[in-house]
């Protein structure tokens, strides 16, 4: 009976290097896991102990961030926004790239090249014409006009992240679909399964980048009630910090970052797959 193969047990030389990368996860996890831990405090005890654990935990600081911060309110606004611009995105993204990717014409690598260009583009640069484009259609402060912005602020990421795994999807399989009577539309469907690692990661990687976004809807979203979370959580802080509500702004904190790291930790595994597959291809 083969007995079972060993694993390879941490050479010296690595050693420094999983030190480091011990270092960086508690650096990064600390204050995350001491937000946490804060919210369930009472603002006597962030004070006085800020490193103990609670004497009891006080679930109701959650509750009341929720409803009376209206950090509720906010957390939906950010769904509706950041739901709508990723379908958005991920559809205009995968059309572009597969066509970039797919079809040679004259101006491919121009066209290409200029999706490139706006990933170095600051975003900065263009926020007074942007304000003032979207206030003349009649979309500031709306739900349509972060949707809209969102969305092309993140497609240029996207056509680039997905022109590499398209261009290496197998010919034989579009030509059989061409053979077999379908259109442009119905050979992109076929193709588009086999791209799934890369729609995933990018999928990931612009919902934490949209859902993080604070400068654009700062810009185009004045109307307080259509605030999403990042400027939801910068009114808390200042609302709650002259109340010295400690408790409800770490509450506020920790609802605002739990959908960052449940997707994360559900979706880990894709994320590495859609990096391996690309660096490979």
């Amino acid at each position: 009976m083969n007995a079972a193969p060993r694993r390879p047990r941490p050479s010296v030389r690595t050693f420094p290097v999983h030190l480091a990368m011990l270092a960086w996860a508690v650096v990064t996890a600390l204050p995350l896991l001491w937000a946490v831990v804060s919210s369930v405090k009472t603002d006597d005890e962030i004070l006085n102990d800020p490193w103990s654990l609670p004497a009891s935990p006080r679930l109701g600081n959650w509750s009341r961030a929720w409803t009376e911060a209206s950090i509720g309110r906010y957390f939906l606004n950010s769904v509706l926004v950041v739901g709508g611009a990723l379908a958005l995105t991920m559809l205009l993204g995968a059309l572009v790239a597969y066509a970039l990717a797919r079809y040679e014409f004259r101006g491919n690598r121009f066209v290409y090249y200029t999706f490139v260009a706006a990933m170095f583009f600051p975003v900065f640069l263009a926020l007074v014409p942007l304000f003032f484009v979207v206030q003349r259609l009649g979309l500031l402060g709306t739900y349509q006009g972060l949707i809209l912005v969102y969305a092309a602020y993140a497609v240029p990421f996207t056509v680039f992240f997905l022109h590499a795994f398209f261009r290496t999807l197998p010919a034989e399989v579009a030509e059989a679909a061409f053979l077999d009577g379908c259109s442009h539309l119905g050979v992109f469907r076929v193709m588009l399964p086999m791209a799934r690692p890369g729609l995933v990661a990018v999928g990931i990687f612009n919902f934490l980048g949209l859902w993080n976004q604070y400068l654009l809807p700062l810009v185009l979203n004045p109307d307080p009630d259509r605030y999403v979370l990042a400027q939801g959580l910068a009114a808390l802080s200042v609302s709650q910090g002259y109340r010295s509500d400690w408790s409800g702004l770490f509450a506020g904190l920790t609802i605002a970052m739990l959908p960052v790291l449940i997707a994360y930790v559900a979706f880990q595994r894709h994320i590495r797959a859609g990096m391996t597959a690309g660096a490979v291809k």
